[in-house]
């Protein structure tokens, strides 16, 4: 059959199957990349979707929530051995779903999951705010460590204007900033917020985020959607007098308002660079910048917030000006949604090009089929492979890992079978660091009872930001021209410097491949074995 009416063939089927219109707008949705699609000739009434090539980089994440404990820990007061069982179960989950990085809320609520000279002990560890955990226990520390031992990245997840959550039921520790500093803070509907208008807010910020980058070596500094607070009717944010003292040069409050929260990402991704430049800085913002009817150049969404009017946050603008390491957009309504329908959403989000990434965040938590919006798995895949076909789309981030533990609809057997068949690497930022580490060395292989048996040692390096953090096993049939781009030829990807390949098949030779690779995620050139038979 000739490509072109391979691919006439696929148009068919993808908009048969509801891939290509929006069903609120019945506008045709663009697909990068057309001639990578193929289509499944065999597949079930449940999953009709299309198949697209599993990509060789890819960031894979899932957030872990500890705000009213909905994630981890599974409730206040649990003992310290307890929280690190929950913890550790949590991330079984996630690697056996080739899952390879975490983010992990660490300050919630204008406190501290980690060992702190400016935070309070957070409420939600020990049941009383200030008052820190048993023999010493340091979570953030603790799931570093956890978390890097299985080659998985670490992004400690901030909450950064939210005081205190609930001012008649929260725990709140007699150090806590609010009651230090009360003229930093308002209040709107029962919580109370840091008032980011002020510039010591944002330089406490700023120092909030510093102790953690400069005291713990996480790879990332994630911030969520809430800045201003989401808008409640009848009320009103009280910053009016300090418009009035700060807000020379903008011609309204909410120009000014915008102006602060860019001001603090600028400041916050400066800092995080001159103290560690290999940190990310990354936000997950609302889905919705504005609905076109709100502006020509919004989103065809008829959300009733946006992230510009409700939460003063320019999203559009951050990523023009590429103030973030990537972009990490909520897209939970799903492809059926009247109001912001995921194919309307990503289409907006990959409009333009973007030289940072893009991640796709996805509600999980939807697939729990007591959720009164529960979606089926088959949604799940085909969200992430209408994302995949977006050429500008690095990865998917999921939220949240309870969903993982309860294994709703069985959808990690989906994962498994499906979108996350084979590993994939962390995709590099090259605007961090783009020099690769040089190949392992004295790489060799020997026939065993159990397997073919892999040894090899790390390069050799000059500075220690071209060394070696990990390492990728590749495995070719003799004949197979050994292209390291290929997914499916991963066999490991791993810290050690041996492997054993138990899968090798007696009598079949093989071309065994390992690479190195540095912390920013830079790959090798491959270090061959030879041919080896089993």
């Amino acid at each position: 059959m000739k490509k072109s009416h391979l691919l006439a063939t696929t148009i068919i089927l993808i908009g048969a199957m509801g891939f290509m219109f929006s069903p609120t707008e019945n506008n045709l949705i663009s697909i990068e990349n057309p001639e990578k699609i193929e289509v499944i000739n065999s597949f079930t009434a449940k999953e009709k979707t299309f198949q697209i090539n599993h990509p060789k980089r890819e960031f894979r994440s899932a957030w872990i929530t500890t705000f009213t404990n909905l994630d981890w820990p599974s409730k206040r007061g649990l003992t310290s051995v307890q929280q690190k069982s929950e913890f550790i179960n949590i991330i079984n989950q996630f690697e056996k779903n080739s899952i390879n990085s975490v983010i992990a809320q660490v300050r919630a609520s204008s406190d501290a999951f980690y060992k702190s000279k400016i935070s309070p002990w957070s409420e939600w560890l020990t049941g009383e705010q200030g008052k820190a955990p048993d023999n010493g226990f340091d979570p953030l520390q603790f799931m570093l460590n956890e978390c890097h031992e299985r080659n998985m990245e670490f992004h400690a997840w901030f909450n950064p204007f939210r005081a205190v959550s609930h001012t008649r039921f929260s725990s709140i520790a007699k150090n806590h900033i609010t009651n230090k500093k009360p003229e930093w803070f308002f209040k709107y509907g029962n919580s109370k917020y840091y008032n980011p208008g002020i510039p010591e807010v944002r330089e406490y910020i700023i120092k909030v985020v510093l102790e953690v980058v400069n005291n713990y070596d996480v790879d990332g500094i994630h911030f969520d959607d809430y800045f201003y607070p989401y808008t409640i009717k009848g009320q009103v944010i009280p910053d009016s007098i300090q418009f009035e003292k700060y807000g020379l040069g903008c011609d309204n409050i909410h120009d000014w308002r915008r102006d602060n929260i860019n001001l603090l990402i600028r400041e916050i991704s400066i800092a995080i660079k001159n103290s560690k430049p290999h940190v990310k800085f990354g936000i997950s913002p609302l889905a919705v910048w504005r609905n076109k009817t709100q502006d020509k150049l919004g989103s065809e969404t008829a959300s009733g917030q946006s992230s510009y009017d409700n939460l003063y946050c320019d999203t559009k603008l951050w990523i023009e000006e590429d103030l973030v390491d990537y972009m990490a957009p909520q897209l939970y309504g799903s492809t059926k949604n009247k109001y912001a329908n995921y194919n309307s959403l990503i289409d907006w989000w990959t409009r333009n090009d973007y030289n940072h990434h893009l991640y796709v965040g996805h509600a999980i938590y939807k697939l729990n089929i007591k959720n009164r919006r529960s979606i089926g798995t088959e949604e799940l895949v085909k969200q992430v492979q209408i994302s995949r076909a977006k050429k500008n789309v690095n990865g998917n981030i999921y939220f949240r890992a309870q969903a993982f533990v309860k294994n709703h609809q069985n959808f990690q057997h989906e994962l498994t079978q499906s979108i996350y068949k084979f590993p994939a690497l962390i995709p590099a930022m090259n605007w961090i660091d783009s020099i690769a580490p040089a190949p392992p060395i004295k790489l060799k292989t020997k026939n065993k009872k159990y397997g073919v048996s892999l040894k090899w040692r790390p390069p050799n390096y000059k500075a220690l930001t071209d060394s070696a953090a990990y390492y990728v096993v590749y495995r070719y049939v003799e004949n197979n021209e050994a292209k390291l781009g290929l997914s499916d030829k991963i066999l490991s990807i791993q810290k050690s410097t041996n492997f054993l390949d138990s899968t090798a098949i007696k009598g079949v030779k093989y071309n065994y491949v390992v690479t190195a690779v540095d912390r920013s995620h830079n790959e090798s050139e491959g270090f061959s074995s030879g041919i080896i038979k089993r």
